[in-house]
């Protein structure tokens, strides 16, 4: 199956600034990697995406990203990457695209998608 890549979300990651462009254009290439068939878009002013429901998000600052999860807390995460408080939500902070470990994200994303398939 085709991606389907939103042009609304090129729009956002046109308007962004050094490094941060650069790490969520490969934070994209990654989430379309592990699951090309996921559906992508803007969602509360960032990137979303989802498959059978809400999967993971970048949230962007001016020196970092933040590669979320809606439902981290339920997520295996086995490499421990995943930070954060909330009651549902966690994330990886990403400040460099070199510290981008795309075996380890793609683990994450598809045990997501696992997760709103059950």
């Amino acid at each position: 199956m085709q991606s389907k890549m939103d042009p609304q979300v090129d729009a956002f990651i046109d308007g962004l600034g050094e490094p941060v462009q650069d790490i969520v254009k490969r934070l994209r290439t990654v989430v379309f990697e592990a699951y090309p068939e996921i559906e992508e878009g803007i969602k509360w002013s960032k990137p979303s995406y989802s498959k059978e429901g809400l999967v993971c998000y970048m949230q962007t600052a001016k020196n970092h990203v933040n590669f979320g999860f809606y439902r981290g807390t339920e997520i295996d995460d086995r490499d421990n990457l995943l930070e954060g408080d909330g009651k549902k939500m966690r994330h990886v902070r990403i400040r460099k695209v070199d510290e981008i470990n795309e075996e380890k994200l793609k683990f994450l994303v598809w045990n997501a998608v696992d997760l709103n398939r059950k």
